[in-house]
């Protein structure tokens, strides 16, 4: 059983940066598609951002774009998200995803179209 393990979470000031990481364990999802997604109290899980199977394609919301760079490592097995420039908006549960079928889908934006999660990571940004 795949198991999707997240760290580097924690508190910075606003206009700092932090780096989430998120391991597989149990088995490889080198080549599948992983996103992050984030929560904030009160508020839906939103996507923050997507890196396909090969690494080639990535995608940002526009509230993090020129801010966030996803990327993962030759393995393909683990993937992070650099975090700069960071806002208090920013604060919220990190989650890292995973679609274990495809490389791609054109649905990344859509919490549902992943199968596997963390348990999150708690990022706070204080001003």
């Amino acid at each position: 059983q795949v198991q999707l393990v997240e760290s580097g979470g924690g508190l910075v000031q606003a206009g700092g940066s932090l780096r989430v990481s998120c391991a597989a364990s149990g088995g490889t999802l080198s080549s599948r598609l992983r996103g992050w997604f984030r929560q904030a109290p009160g508020k839906e899980r939103e996507f923050v951002a997507v890196i396909s199977g090969s690494g080639r394609r990535t995608y940002y919301a526009d509230s993090v774009k020129g801010r966030f760079t996803i990327s993962r490592d030759n393995a393909g097995n683990t993937v992070y998200l650099q975090m700069n420039s960071l806002k208090p908006e920013d604060t919220a549960v990190y989650y890292c995803a995973a679609d274990s079928l495809t490389d791609w889908n054109g649905r990344y934006y859509d919490p549902h179209e992943y199968d596997y999660w963390g348990q999150g990571t708690q990022v706070t940004v204080s001003s």
